[in-house]
């Protein structure tokens, strides 16, 4: 398979003021180059259009840190996609034990992390990671563990699904995870970087879950009104015809689920996600073929029976490979309600103004720094929380200055 050497960044949701913190070491080797500054200072930086902000080291000399969770009690976790797990407790930083074993090449590893909503009454955290079978092919992997306050060890983990089919690749894994607003978990699924561009692709074919975002109950098992059960395609699957989700976020006010997805060549897209939706990928999209720029089936306007994006950035526009996205909900009343996401390539994490499903960007934050953004979410303390893609990277707190 030809693989597109494109990295993501990832988002998830992280946690407080937690100024400068003690350092976690690591040595594997990073998912791609671009680390920038991983002892950053604070600094006031003021953006078009946007307040001054202050950036500070909460943790540093991560491993390619790829995941963030904050529980209800402020406990914070970070993945590292080489397969470390780390616990942030009041600023200081210690590694978890019992994490799973992971298929780590390529843009595989330790993926995305999450906390049931009850936490630490219900002390189960949730991991997405890509991991192989006995034939060495790989897909993405849901599970979950113990950890309960102060622990540092993930106790009775368990696999609550493997993406089907596993496939020799390792590329486009998605891997998003979040608990939606009905408190059932939602998995972004990538479709492993098929090339065949038509309507066999395996994004629109249900009977696989690649290219698909699923819906569990928090025990794994499958909800009776998810759209395929009975009959159509997989039960998981709650949406299709995505090419490599890497942004997964819940609207606080409308409880919209709302993603985003890189496109080929181009064609990036933001998303609100529809139950049973199909959206388009590859057979409807407003990318391009790389090197060449050729068209790639139809636009999503030119088909009654796809969803289209919110926003997307058309073949030509030179993209916004996304990762990491979170809707700002906090105190700071100049970012309420905006949409911000990690520009991969353009190493700067996009400000986005919503006005309903309307969306446009505003702002760039932290493209001064040579920062490839993995991660981004709201803190208990009204701050931004941005993971940096790097071996070894930080983990940084944004707030207006």
């Amino acid at each position: 398979m030809n693989h597109d050497r494109r990295r993501f960044l990832a988002s998830g949701v992280a946690a407080g003021a937690l100024a400068v913190a003690g350092c976690v070491g690591l040595g594997a080797e990073s998912e791609r180059d671009g680390a920038g500054d991983s002892d950053a200072e604070p600094t006031a930086t003021d953006g078009p259009g946007g307040v001054e902000y202050d950036v500070e080291t909460v943790v540093s000399d991560l491993r390619n840190p790829w995941g963030i969770a904050v529980a209800p009690d402020d406990t914070m976790l970070i993945t590292e996609r080489p397969g470390g797990l780390v616990r942030v407790d009041d600023g200081e930083p210690r590694r978890i034990d019992g994490a799973p074993a992971v298929f780590a090449a390529g843009q595989g590893g330790l993926l995305d992390v999450a906390v049931h909503p009850d936490y630490p009454d219900t002390p189960w955290v949730y991991l997405t990671y890509a991991a192989v079978n006995d034939a060495g092919a790989s897909t993405t992997h849901l599970g979950r563990g113990r950890l309960g306050p102060g622990a540092t060890r993930l106790d009775e983990f368990e696999v609550l699904h493997a993406a089907a089919p596993f496939v020799d690749s390792d590329a486009h894994f998605g891997s998003r995870i979040v608990f939606g607003p009905d408190g059932r978990v939602y998995v972004t699924v990538g479709d492993r970087q098929f090339k065949n561009f038509g309507p066999e692709h395996v994004a629109q074919d249900t009977t696989t879950d690649l290219g698909a975002v699923l819906r569990f109950e928090p025990d794994g098992s499958i909800p009776e009104s998810n759209p395929f059960v009975g009959g159509g395609g997989r039960d998981p699957i709650f949406s299709y015809g995505h090419r490599n989700p890497q942004g997964l976020a819940v609207h606080p006010e409308t409880g919209a689920l709302w993603e985003h997805e890189h496109g080929e060549q181009d064609g990036d897209e933001i998303n609100v996600l529809r139950q049973a939706g199909n959206f388009g990928w590859p057979v409807a999209t407003e990318a391009c073929t790389y090197g060449g720029g050729d068209p790639i089936g139809v636009s999503h306007r030119d088909r009654s029976d796809v969803v289209e994006p919110v926003h997307f950035w058309p073949c030509g526009s030179g993209g916004f490979p996304p990762s990491g996205l979170t809707i700002y909900d906090g105190a700071v009343e100049a970012w309420q309600g905006d949409l911000f996401a990690g520009n991969l390539a353009g190493g700067y994490l996009g400000r986005f103004d919503v006005d309903g499903r309307d969306v446009t960007e505003v702002e760039r934050l932290l493209g001064d720094r040579g920062w490839r953004i993995r991660a981004v979410t709201v803190g208990p303390d009204d701050g931004l929380l941005v993971a940096v893609d790097a071996d070894p990277g930080p983990l940084v707190r944004v707030s207006p200055a």
